[in-house]
């Protein structure tokens, strides 16, 4: 029997992962498990610093994402339910990658691996794709105090990780369904039939995998 649609919302950051995925899980009345960001204590450290706090937000983020998807995620494809995610467990490989080096690095995959090789995977995945301009806007708009330290080339770096990350998972896991969104040209927010289209087409999308459940 296939298990009912995960859908997991992603892209870098200032994408607008959490916004979308609110909105969907209200238009099509689904539950949602959203990442814990603000409450890491070690974000405004990361950004002053990267190599020194990286391991530990790494690991926050790592530990509460699994746990997150261990207790709710598990719990909704149990009970046959559809459920809408603000990422992607994989997130977390696409930061670490890039900010941990040498041992920790090697520390990090195994735990990763550990903790999330049999947790279940999104198999519809909405990915937002937007400019650098499109995304410091959409950062400086909301304002976090943590995030106004962040390089601009490192946002930069992590857009071209999260295009080769997904190109990555549509070689490696092709049943898996993933809608590109232009965050340049849609405005989901601001354009409410933008939105629906976005909205229709994951509606069909969970409807024919229920159907063949």
């Amino acid at each position: 029997m296939t298990q009912p649609p995960f859908i997991a919302v992603e892209g870098p950051i200032g994408a607008g992962k959490t916004t979308l995925s609110s909105m969907l899980a209200e238009e099509l009345n689904l539950p949602i498990i959203k990442e814990i960001v603000e409450e890491n204590p070690f974000l405004g450290k990361f950004y002053d610093n990267i190599d020194e706090w990286s391991f530990q937000l790494e690991m926050f983020f790592l530990c509460n994402r699994y746990k997150q998807l261990e207790d709710t995620g598990v719990q909704y494809i149990s009970q046959n339910q559809p459920v809408i995610s603000d990422y992607h467990i994989y997130k977390n490989m696409i930061f670490a990658e890039r900010t941990l080096k040498g041992v920790k690095r090697d520390k990090y995959r195994q735990i990763y691996h550990v903790l999330t090789d049999d947790l279940p995977k999104p198999d519809i995945i909405i990915y937002i794709r937007a400019s650098l301009d499109t995304l410091l806007a959409r950062i400086e708009k909301r304002g976090r105090v943590f995030e106004e330290a962040m390089d601009t080339a490192y946002l930069e770096q992590l857009m071209a990780d999260y295009d080769e990350a997904m190109a990555s998972i549509a070689l490696s896991e092709p049943e898996t369904k993933i809608i590109t969104i232009d965050g340049d040209i849609i405005d989901f927010v601001e354009n409410r039939e933008q939105f629906h289209t976005i909205a229709s087409q994951l509606k069909e999308l969970i409807h024919e995998r229920i159907q063949h459940t």
